[in-house]
């Protein structure tokens, strides 16, 4: 086991304070595979459920990843939570971005596909969808139809979310060089609310500068903490031979806006570090002691593909780290 688990099971167990520097080695992924995009809900079994990105693994095609974890360290791959692909978007094979809500007996689970028109229709781009289960394993079933498709990969990265100040379901999602959006679920939570529109949260920032994570954004996860929602967003390149990908955040009054990004300090709050390339796209969990953690994908540059004919920069494996809070704002504590 290495000295980062030690430290972070310390943690876990409520040994450590997290108001102090910690000194961390580095950073250890935990769960050492391809599992792009991570979105992570706890159960009522008391296990954490963690959701990704379509992958291969062990040779053959999972649409959308599901791992368990007791404690948001020790993770075991569960297979394939998504196992039977939807009639619309059968014969694709881009299942992206999985996000699951329990609402009663029913677990949702947001995501986007690829329809099969696609295939033969170059401008149909990404879709919306949703499926249903009732266990946090699944097998999740699609309703039967997208929630909603458009041009190139726009329709991506939902995040539900329900606001406790008005009750509302909300949707997030967003990327293709657009802003973040968010628009109303209607009740049944697999349809939008009658007369409601997407709007505009998290404008992207039109640059030439290589180093401007916000020429693209996606991956939005919402939190409320005290009087104020935070959006986690992710920037630019996820992977590839130009990966550069990291994590922003912004905060309004709000769930639907105005978000606004921190005036004394960078709104960038985890970007490259040490071997780690790219990391983003995260979740936000609480652990048995009320701790917060980011969870999310980075590339390892000393392999950086699952297979030799993979490209550069594909192997996303996931990680965690403590997030603590400072001054209304997070920041994510990281291997000195």
């Amino acid at each position: 086991m290495t000295k980062l688990v030690l430290v972070l099971a310390a943690l876990l167990t409520g040994c450590a304070p997290l108001t102090a520097p910690l000194p961390l080695a580095p950073a250890a992924p935990v769960l050492d595979a391809d599992f792009p995009d991570p979105a992570v809900i706890k159960a009522p079994d008391g296990f954490y459920y963690a959701y990704a990105t379509q992958s291969e693994v062990g040779g053959k095609w999972v649409n959308l990843q599901v791992a368990r974890s007791p404690d948001l360290l020790r993770w075991e791959h569960l297979g394939d939570a998504l196992p039977a692909k939807p009639s619309w978007a059968s014969k694709t094979q881009d299942f992206w971005a999985p996000h699951v809500e329990r609402h009663g007996d029913t677990y949702y689970l947001y995501y986007s596909a690829k329809p099969d028109a696609a295939l033969t229709d170059k401008k149909r781009g990404l879709c919306l969808a949703v499926a249903t289960a009732g266990s946090p394993l699944g097998p999740f079933v699609d309703i039967g139809k997208p929630l909603q498709c458009g041009d190139g990969f726009v329709n991506i990265d939902p995040m539900a979310y329900d606001d406790p100040a008005t009750g509302k379901r909300l949707l997030y999602w967003g990327s293709g060089f657009q802003p973040i959006k968010v628009q109303e679920l209607a009740p049944d939570r697999i349809s939008f609310a009658p007369s409601s529109a997407p709007a505009d949260l998290i404008p992207v920032v039109k640059s030439e500068d290589v180093n401007e994570y916000r020429r693209l954004i996606e991956g939005a996860w919402v939190v409320r903490r005290g009087d104020y929602y935070y959006m986690f967003y992710s920037g630019d390149n996820c992977c590839g031979p130009k990966a550069h990908y990291a994590v922003l955040v912004a905060r309004s009054r709000s769930a639907t806006g105005p978000f606004e990004e921190p005036k004394d300090r960078p709104a960038v709050i985890l970007e490259r570090y040490g071997k780690w390339l790219a990391p983003g796209h995260n979740a936000v969990a609480t652990d048995a002691n009320g701790r917060d953690w980011i969870v999310y994908h980075a590339v390892d540059i000393t392999r950086p593909r699952t297979k030799p004919s993979d490209d550069i920069n594909t192997r996303r494996v996931m990680l965690v780290a403590p997030l603590v809070w400072e001054d209304g704002w997070p920041r994510v504590v990281l291997p000195r």
